[in-house]
């Protein structure tokens, strides 16, 4: 079986002009080439079954690129492995009509501008925007923003709340207040999009509570200790109205999380929050019993003897904020690890975790343990 004379021709003359990418669309047949005039295309005439006349195109390209019809494979799997490669070569993986590729080009650390724009071009879909805007020199790029529109766009039909998080998390900083007051809305019915703010913009939450009633208080009193007390500066920050913002926000994805992943994720964005206080002693096998005789147990480090010194009331808040420094994956695996269920079974199962966080939002707060029960 060999090529069409027609289609080996005009393949030929489009890899001799050096395309910056090229394009299968299998379900019509039509390769597309991308240069600096444009987009060209060539209808293929199949001269067999298309599965086996695409893979001859492939190889016709492949041999023409790399001088081995059949190398592409082994080339694209040492590149994977090596995990970084020359421009030249992102170069080479782009012209070679294979999603795989364009998917490597999209994840490579050395990916240019240039590069992301013409990788969009070969496979835009919401797996690769991500991707390429990880890459903090793409995101600030011209070609940034269209990504993140593209995944705005998108969102609707994500379905993987992992994904939903990650898509929020990455646009937040290119798109206008007005989308981004879109995105905080849709949190009323997905909190996966809520988690997404969390861990991107944790300090300028939308729609901000009030500050602390005692607020002012800390942060008179503390003022000359927050230039060496991490305790300290977290707990004027936890006492503002952002840092109260923060709190209400992270309830209420933990009141109705819809799966095990958004739990996950929202426990690493509470322990990121508060990362700067916690204690060297951490591990990976705490669990939510420990964690919070750990916290009451611990009142000998010197910054909390400062604060405490000045604001004995703080002894609970600092408490609290230490056990929520704690949170991770190690709180939730004597629950997780026994089941699968999500909504409203799994927020069942959680309540002997999720109720002593509920207590430590409420303290930080400012209310204390018993207005829970109001």
């Amino acid at each position: 079986m060999e090529l069409a004379n027609e289609d080996n021709l005009r393949l030929n003359v489009l890899l001799a002009t050096k395309p910056q990418a090229i394009r299968l669309d299998e379900s019509k047949m039509i390769v597309y080439g991308l240069s600096e005039k444009g987009e060209a295309k060539i209808q293929l005439h199949p001269t067999c079954r298309d599965e086996q006349y695409l893979r001859m195109v492939r190889e016709l390209i492949s041999g023409q690129l790399l001088g081995s019809p059949g190398g592409y494979p082994v080339y694209l799997k040492r590149w994977s492995r090596m995990g970084q490669t020359r421009d030249g070569s992102l170069e080479q993986l782009l012209m070679l009509g294979e999603p795989e590729a364009v998917v490597a080009v999209a994840h490579a650390s050395n990916l240019t501008a240039e590069l992301a724009r013409r990788a969009w071009w070969a496979m835009p879909n919401s797996d690769n925007a991500r991707s390429m805007l990880r890459n903090e020199s793409i995101a600030q790029s011209p070609i940034g923003k269209e990504l993140a529109q593209y995944i705005v766009e998108y969102l609707p039909f994500e379905e993987d709340a992992v994904d939903i998080i990650e898509s929020v998390r990455l646009v937040l900083t290119l798109v206008d207040e007005e989308t981004r007051q879109k995105l905080w809305n849709k949190g009323r019915t997905k909190t996966a999009y809520l988690v997404g703010f969390l861990w991107a913009q944790p300090d300028t939450l939308p729609n901000p509570s009030p500050a602390r009633a005692d607020a002012v208080q800390i942060q008179t009193d503390l003022v000359r200790l927050v230039k060496h007390n991490n305790i300290a500066k977290q707990l004027l920050r936890i006492s503002s109205s952002a840092g109260q913002t923060f709190v209400d926000t992270c309830e209420r994805v933990l009141r109705k999380p819809s799966n095990q992943e958004v739990v996950n994720i929202l426990f690493d964005a509470i322990a990121r929050y508060f990362e700067s206080i916690r204690p060297d002693n951490d591990d990976d096998d705490m669990n939510i019993l420990t964690l919070v005789e750990r916290a009451s147990n611990d009142t000998t480090s010197v910054e909390q003897r400062e604060i405490l010194a000045v604001m004995p009331e703080m002894q609970d808040s600092v408490k609290a904020m230490l056990i929520l420094s704690g949170l991770g994956y190690s709180v939730l695996r004597p629950i997780f690890s026994r089941t699968t269920a999500i909504g409203s079974l799994m927020r069942k199962k959680l309540a002997p975790v999720t109720e002593p966080i509920f207590e430590q939002f409420s303290i930080l707060r400012g209310l204390g343990v018993q207005a829970l029960k109001h």
